[in-house]
C-alpha cells in the first residue's frame, strides 16, 4: 500500500491540494495572532479574530452548490478549485501591498482583517471541493492513508504560510515576504491545473433543482449519526481553546516573530505531520473508536504541558528555549494523532453522491463549536492568566471525550 501511494497520482494532487489551503490558513491561524500581539494588540481583540473563521463554520450552506454545479469538462472539484486558487493569490497580493504599521490603527486594522476574512472564505470554498474529490477517489482502506496525507499536506501549508512566514516577516521586508507566498502558492497549485479529474456526466435528476434541505435532513437521519453528532460538537472544543493563545503567549515571554515562525511553528507543525503519519498507520490497526478515545486523551495532555511553561516563566521569569520547543512539537504531535483519527470517521459518515456537502457538514461542525470555544479565549486567559487557562482547556478536552465513549458503546451494541 505505501509503494502504492506514493505512486498514484491522486495521492499528489491532494497533498498538494491541502498544502495549497493550509498556506492560507496559517497566514490566519499561525500568523495573525503573533503579528497582531507584536503591534501591541490586546488578547481579547485577538481572541475575537477567531470570528473571521466563520466562512469554515458556515461553508455546509455553499457546500451542495459546489457539488452540484460543474462543468464536467473541468471536472467536478476543479471546476471550483481552480477560481479559488486564483482569487487566493490575488488576495496574498492585496496583502502584499498592505502597510503593517498601519495595524496601530483601527481603520488599519478593520482593513487588514477584510482581507483575512476574505482569505478564509475563499480557502474554505476551496476546501468543500477539495475534501469532494478526496471522499470520491479514495476508498475505505485508502482513507487511513488519505487523511494522514490531507493532514500532512495542510501542516505543509501551515508552515509555509504560518512558520516560514513569521521568519520572514521577522527578518526581511513585508512585502517581500508576501510576494514569495503568493509564488510558493502558484507553485503548489500547478498539479490540480494539469490534473485530468474525470467526472462523470450529469443525470437528468442531478440538473434539477434538488431539495436542499432534505439532503441536511436525509445525511444525519443516517444509522448511528445522533452519537456521532456528540462528538462532533465536542471533540476539538478544549484544544481549540488551549491553542487560541499559544503564539500570544509566546510574544508576551519575549520570543521574536522569527524565533515564533523558524522553530515553535516549522518544529510545532513537522511533529504534527509525524503524528499524522503515524495516526495512519494506527487508525487502521486500532479502529475508528479506540484511535478517537487514545488520541483525546493524548491531546489533552499536549495542552496541559503548557500550564507547566508558563507556571515556569511566571514563577521564574525566565523562559527555557527548548522546552517551549519540546512542549510545543508534543501538543502537535498529539493533535496531529488526534485530528486523523477524526477525520478517517468523519469520511466514513460521507455519502459517495453527497461527498463534499456531507463532508463539510461535519467539519463545520467542528468548526463552530470549536471555534465559539476560541471566542471565549482572550477573556479567559486574560482573567486567570495563562497556567490556569490551559489547565482548563485540558480539563474540558477530558470531559468532553465521553461522547466518544458513547458513541463506542452504540458501535459495539
Amino acid at each position: 500500500m505505501t509503494n502504492h501511494l506514493w505512486a498514484d497520482k491522486r495521492f499528489w494532487v491532494l497533498l498538494t491540494l491541502y498544502m495549497a489551503q493550509g498556506l492560507p490558513t496559517g497566514i490566519f491561524s499561525q500568523g495573525l495572532p503573533a503579528i497582531l500581539r507584536s503591534y501591541d494588540v490586546s488578547l481579547k481583540v485577538i481572541g475575537f479574530t477567531s470570528l473571521l473563521a466563520i466562512p469554515w463554520a458556515l461553508k455546509f450552506l455553499w457546500a451542495p452548490y459546489i457539488d452540484k454545479y460543474y462543468s464536467t469538462r473541468i471536472g467536478q472539484s476543479r471546476t471550483w478549485i481552480l477560481p479559488m486558487q486564483l482569487l487566493s493569490m490575488l488576495l496574498l497580493l492585496a496583502i502584499a501591498f498592505f502597510e503593517p504599521k498601519s495595524l496601530a490603527t483601527q481603520q488599519g486594522l478593520i482593513y487588514f482583517l477584510a482581507l483575512m476574512f476574505l482569505l478564509n472564505l475563499v480557502a474554505a470554498s476551496q476546501d468543500v471541493a477539495t475534501d469532494g474529490l478526496a471522499v470520491r477517489n479514495l476508498n475505505y482502506e485508502e482513507r487511513s492513508w488519505g487523511n494522514g496525507l490531507q493532514v500532512a499536506g495542510y501542516r505543509l501549508g501551515l508552515i509555509i504560510g504560518g512558520g516560514f512566514l513569521l521568519y520572514l516577516v521577522g527578518v526581511w521586508q513585508w512585502q517581500a515576504a508576501f510576494l514569495l507566498m503568493t509564488a510558493l502558492l502558484l507553485l503548489i497549485s500547478l498539479p490540480i491545473w494539469f490534473y485530468k479529474e474525470h467526472a462523470k456526466p450529469k443525470t437528468a435528476k442531478e440538473n434539477h433543482d434538488v431539495n436542499y434541505h432534505q439532503v441536511f435532513i436525509s445525511f444525519m437521519a443516517q444509522k448511528g449519526f445522533k452519537p456521532w453528532l456528540g462528538v462532533l460538537i465536542t471533540y476539538k472544543v478544549g484544544e481549540s481553546l488551549g491553542s487560541a493563545m499559544v503564539k500570544p503567549m509566546f510574544v508576551d515571554m519575549g520570543l521574536k516573530l522569527e524565533q515564533i515562525g523558524l522553530f515553535v511553528s516549522v518544529i510545532g507543525s513537522v511533529a504534527t505531520l509525524l503524528g499524522a503519519a503515524l495516526a495512519g498507520w494506527w487508525v487502521k490497526r486500532l479502529g475508528r473508536y479506540l484511535s478517537l478515545l487514545y488520541f483525546g486523551v493524548a491531546q489533552a495532555f499536549g495542552v496541559a504541558c503548557y500550564a507547566y511553561l508558563s507556571w515556569q516563566w511566571q514563577e521564574h521569569q525566565q523562559v527555557v528555549l527548548w522546552q517551549i520547543y519540546a512542549i510545543n512539537a508534543i501538543e502537535h504531535f498529539m493533535s496531529g494523532m488526534a485530528i486523523v483519527a477524526l477525520l478517517a470517521a468523519v469520511m466514513d459518515y460521507a455519502r459517495h453522491q453527497h461527498a463534499g456537502t456531507d463532508f463539510t457538514i461535519q467539519v463545520s461542525i467542528l468548526t463552530i463549536f470549536g471555534g465559539s470555544a476560541s471566542l471565549a479565549a482572550g477573556f479567559l486567559a486574560h482573567s486567570v492568566g495563562y497556567t490556569a487557562y490551559y489547565l482548563i482547556s485540558a480539563a474540558l478536552a477530558l470531559v468532553f471525550l465521553w461522547p466518544v465513549v458513547l458513541w463506542g458503546r452504540w458501535l459495539k451494541a
